[in-house]
């Protein structure tokens, strides 16, 4: 039998389900604010927080959130259009923001990166692939058109630059290696994700060391590089977010070079190419290293910003 207490009906219970999630969720403060704000309203209201915490890019990462809660309508059919926008989506932007607003980097805020014509996953497990890599892509690219050709990546990370260049070379074979399993996870992950898991390995070690007698005709790494006294002043993005492993290049920075390069002769093949990524001031030291370790033709390359970027040499 019935009591009189029992009379709530599905409806209730979807509403009691939807204002429980609702006061349980730690972007409430974010929720409530925009209660009642129309889309225009709460993108004003989005960047202004965004500013206040620090973010340069407030209007840009704006439009970013706003486009991923949004799809597959694009922000100006929502802009035009208020029905296309439900309460189920200004909480998860709020959800989104609020990640963010705590310096989250967006990437892993979405979870996604694109790097060169790729998008690839992104966690707290792997850096997040920045646009300044890509000169490194364009060199090996540039420097080595070859239809057939080996390459190794050391500390792939997310497998950015590996599966970069493999997606222009549709001949090339590559390995990424990297010490952290959950790294290789993700790279893993994106190789399939890119179409490219049958011409790329993965393996689980230090550098080249356990690779036992393979050898390759181009190696590639964007090893950490960052001085240890200087990563307390990073970013917070970077310095809360981000693998400190794959950050910290020890007291001068250089630290992965010297076992990177210690080991090239082994496994860069005769006329093989070495290519990484460096710090802004680092390419006199690198490249210093580059022709210790046998390399000819060495030089050093800037990014669009005109900052030195890449270390580039050849195994004659």
């Amino acid at each position: 039998m019935t009591g009189p207490s029992d009379t709530s009906g599905p409806f209730d219970k979807l509403v009691g389900d939807a204002q429980a999630e609702f006061d349980r969720a730690e972007s409430k403060p974010l929720r409530e604010a925009w209660l009642g704000l129309d889309l225009p309203a709460i993108r004003i209201d989005l960047a202004g927080r965004l500013r206040a915490a620090g973010i340069d890019e407030a209007e840009i990462e704006t439009r970013h959130l706003l486009t991923h809660v949004l799809a597959p309508a694009s922000l100006a059919q929502a802009l035009a259009d208020p029905a296309l926008v439900s309460w189920q989506t200004v909480a998860h932007l709020a959800d989104l923001t609020w990640e963010r607003l705590k310096r989250k980097p967006l990437s892993q805020v979405l979870g996604n990166q694109p790097f060169w014509t790729l998008d690839l996953i992104v966690t707290g497990d792997v850096l997040t692939p920045r646009a300044d890599t890509e000169t490194l892509v364009d060199a090996v690219l540039d420097a080595r058109k070859d239809a057939v050709l080996d390459v190794l990546d050391l500390g792939t990370g997310s497998g950015a630059i590996l599966l970069a260049l493999l997606s222009e070379r549709p001949g090339w074979r590559g390995v990424g290696v990297d010490v952290s399993p959950a790294a290789l996870a993700i790279a893993r992950h994106n190789a399939a994700a890119c179409g490219l898991e049958a011409r790329t390995g993965f393996v689980e070690g230090r550098w080249s060391a356990g690779l036992a007698e393979a050898s390759f005709d181009i190696v590639v790494s964007n090893p950490p590089y960052i001085v240890s006294d200087v990563m307390a002043s990073l970013d917070p993005e970077v310095r809360d977010f981000e693998p400190a492993l794959a950050l910290d290049g020890g007291a001068d920075g250089l630290d992965a070079y010297r076992d990177i390069l210690a080991d090239l002769p082994r496994i860069l093949r005769t006329g093989g190419l070495f290519a990484c990524e460096i710090g802004y001031d680092q390419g006199e030291a690198v490249s210093a290293l580059a022709r210790g370790a046998g390399l000819d033709g060495v030089r050093v390359l800037a990014d669009l910003a005109g900052q030195d970027r890449v270390v580039i040499g050849y195994n004659s």
